[in-house]
Formats: structure tokens, C-alpha cells, sequence
């Protein structure tokens, strides 16, 4: 006699007898990124639980422009609307549930959905809708509200209900990116780097530089993170220098720990590059104009986390902003998108290729390393080891979400 499969209640019961035997400052199990069930939970519980970067004002300048950000099965339509604010909606349309906009980006007057004609206003309303009946009320049925909050220029959206709070958290941040002008930058590249991974493999990469040096050799030659031992000698120098050019020299590690519920974590901290460097070039040269209120270089290179899935590295000339994105249970996107001073122009200020180079190439290093992790973990013998002192941004990770899930 055969037995019954198991249903995803099995799977979650699994991953919920796991997270009670977890033992601390360990990997994850297995089963956290081969099962389908878990998969889907993170999306539920972590992915629309959390603030998500979902782009930069630059991208929608004038009322009725828009652009897309998707992730999982999700779709939010990121508007300017006519009252000149900054809306999101659930790119769903209320009636049988079409996608209602299809272009990535542009600019609508209204949006319509191509299946049955449905039409909603830029903020959401449903304008019209055909042969519905007297007793249909429009006002019943506009598009699903997304959250929105715009930082200095960054625009964060949540699909939650009760999103974490998150308004502290900015306010403890400005005054330490104000001097970037962040509000005034404008987006200079994207690309995406596809990896057959979990998305929580792609992250936790990201969130430890233990292995910088064997694996990212370009990256090692000009950035101290890689060695905690380099950091110490030049970390003096390099608070002097963000001095005289007007950075402020603090440090946010900000959990929220004592907040009723959990809330947007922040973390930010600059760290220097080795001598030689001004910013995370092949030549150490600056690669486009300094950003926003800044007088010269200081050598140095901000880690910024705003919530646990949104990562920004800020240099004195541009930022690196990397997203994790989840397309299925082991696909992901590594998505990185570089952003200059908005008056800078390519091909007189900066050059593409030159000021992405880093980048692509410490991505490339990435798809590799995350997709043999992935090969491995997928083992029925794999077997989670210890983390070492340098990955402590991982262990961070896991607690929360250990916690929210």
C-alpha cells in the first residue's frame, strides 16, 4: 500500500519543527530552500510583511508616469498621480483579476485593463466599468493600495495590510545620507543577473564578506571589508577625511528591538578602501561627478540596509543598489542598479561601461558561488554548518526572519 503525498501543511509543520530546533549561529536546514511550501510562505509572510525599494522618483518626474516592480507572482504599479504624489497599487485588475497595466514603464492618462476594459484613475479609482448593473457602486472596486513612503528620493512600497513601521527608522537615518543627495540622483544602469537559487541563498551572500577574499578577486583589491584586520588601521584615517568633506562619521545598527512589533531595520556604516582608491573602480579614479553636497572624496564606501531586503553601497561619486528578487522557488534575480549625480551626462561625466565594471563582475562571481550553493545545500547529505565571525550580518538575518515567519 502506498502512502498519501504530503500536503504543504506537512511541509510548513516541518519548517515550523525546524525554526523551534534551530540552533543559533548555525545555517539554515535544507529544507528552507527546496521546499515549494516554504517558498510560498516566505513570499506571504516575509516578502509582503516587509518595505521593498521599489525604485527612485527620477523615474516617474511628471504626473501619469509610471513604472512596474514585480516580484513572486506580485505586480505594484508605481504612479505619479495627478495631485503630483507618489501612489502604488496592486497591478490586479478588481474585476476578474488581469494584469491591468503591461508596459514595464511610461506614462497613462488612465490605466485600462486589456481583458474586459475596466479603467481606473492614476490614483487607483475605478473609472468605468460596462454593463454592470444598476446596483453596481464604482467606488466598491478600485485598484488594491499599496504602501508608499519616499526616502530622500527612494521610493519603498508594501503590499502588507499593517506594513512594519518604518518612519523612526528613516528619521534616524537622514541626517547620515543627506550630505549624498539622494533626492537628486538619477538611474545611470540596471541589469539582472538570473541564478537558479533560492532567494534567501542570494541574500545571504550579500550579507557577508567571509567570502570576498577567495572569491572576489577585482572586489579584494580595493575594498578593506575583506579583512576585518585592514579595517581597524585604516578606519581613523578615513573618519578624518569624511569629516573634511561633510560626512558625518556615525553608525546605525537599528533593529527596533524595543518596539511593540517588529519594525524596518536600518543599518549604516562606512568603511574605507584600501590607499589608492577614491571610489569601487578598476582605477581607483572617481567615475562620475561626487554626489550631492560633497567637496571632494574621502575614500571610503557606506554599507546601507533600509529593511532586511533592500541593500544600497554608497561611494562619494555613485551608488550600487542590489534586490534579491524571488522569480521561483530556485530562480532569483540579482538586480543591481547604479545611480549618478542627476546633472552628470554619459559620455561627458561618466561612462557606463567603466562605472559598472565592479559590479558586473563581482555579479558574475556571485551567479557562480550562489548557484554551487544552491547544488549543495540541495543535497539530501548537506548538513548546516557554523558561521564564522565574519558572517554575523547572516545571523542577523536569520533571527528576524526566524521570527517573522
Amino acid at each position: 500500500m502506498t502512502s498519501s503525498p504530503a500536503s504543504p501543511h506537512d511541509d510548513i509543520q516541518i519548517m515550523r519543527d525546524l525554526v523551534k530546533d534551530y540552533r543559533d549561529g548555525f545555517a539554515l536546514p535544507r529544507h528552507f530552500y527546496t521546499s515549494e511550501a516554504v517558498y510560498e510562505h516566505d513570499l506571504k509572510a516575509y516578502w509582503n510583511g516587509s518595505w521593498i525599494w521599489a525604485g527612485h522618483v527620477s523615474q516617474i518626474p511628471e504626473p501619469g508616469s509610471f513604472f512596474l516592480f514585480d516580484y513572486g507572482p506580485e505586480s505594484v504599479i508605481v504612479v505619479r498621480d495627478r495631485e503630483n504624489t507618489v501612489q502604488a497599487h496592486l497591478n490586479v485588475c478588481r474585476h476578474r483579476g488581469s494584469r491591468v497595466c503591461l508596459k514595464d514603464s511610461g506614462t497613462a492618462r488612465v490605466f485600462s485593463c486589456p481583458y474586459h476594459a475596466w479603467t481606473y484613475e492614476l490614483n487607483g479609482r475605478l473609472r468605468g466599468a460596462r454593463d454592470m448593473g444598476s446596483d453596481f457602486d464604482r467606488s466598491d472596486y478600485g485598484l488594491f493600495p499599496v504602501h508608499v513612503r519616499v526616502f530622500q528620493g527612494l521610493i519603498f512600497i508594501s503590499v502588507a495590510e499593517n506594513p512594519p513601521p518604518i518612519d523612526d527608522s528613516l528619521e534616524k537615518l537622514a541626517p547620515l545620507t543627506e550630505p549624498f543627495g539622494l533626492e537628486q540622483l538619477k538611474i545611470a544602469h540596471s541589469a539582472s543577473y538570473p541564478v537558479p537559487a533560492n532567494w534567501k541563498l542570494a541574500l545571504e551572500n550579500y550579507m557577508e564578506c567571509y567570502h570576498c577574499a577567495p572569491s572576489h578577486k577585482e572586489y579584494s583589491r580595493s575594498h578593506s571589508l575583506k579583512d576585518p584586520r585592514d579595517m581597524v588601521e585604516l578606519i581613523e584615517p578615513l573618519k578624518e577625511r569624511s569629516l573634511q568633506v561633510g560626512l558625518p562619521t556615525d553608525e546605525i545598527y537599528w533593529t527596533g528591538s524595543d518596539a511593540p512589533r517588529p519594525v524596518a531595520d536600518i543599518y549604516y556604516s562606512r568603511y574605507p578602501l584600501y590607499p589608492g582608491y577614491k571610489t569601487g573602480s578598476q582605477s581607483g579614479e572617481l567615475l562620475a561627478p561626487l554626489l550631492g553636497q560633497l567637496s571632494d572624496f574621502d575614500g571610503g564606501a557606506t554599507d546601507l540596509q533600509i529593511g532586511p531586503l533592500n541593500n544600497f553601497l554608497v561611494y562619494s561619486d555613485h551608488i550600487v543598489c542590489y534586490r534579491f528578487i524571488p522569480r521561483s522557488m530556485q530562480e532569483t534575480d540579482i538586480q543591481i542598479v547604479w545611480m549618478v549625480n542627476g546633472n552628470a551626462e554619459e559620455g561627458e561625466d561618466y561612462d557606463r561601461e567603466t562605472l559598472t565594471w565592479l559590479w558586473h563582475v563581482t555579479s558574475q562571481d556571485d551567479e557562480r558561488i550562489i548557484r554551487h550553493n544552491q547544488e549543495g545545500v540541495s543535497s539530501h547529505g548537506f548538513v548546516p554548518g557554523p558561521l564564522a565571525e565574519m558572517e554575523w550580518g547572516i545571523r542577523a538575518f536569520y533571527h528576524g526572519y526566524l521570527n517573522l515567519i
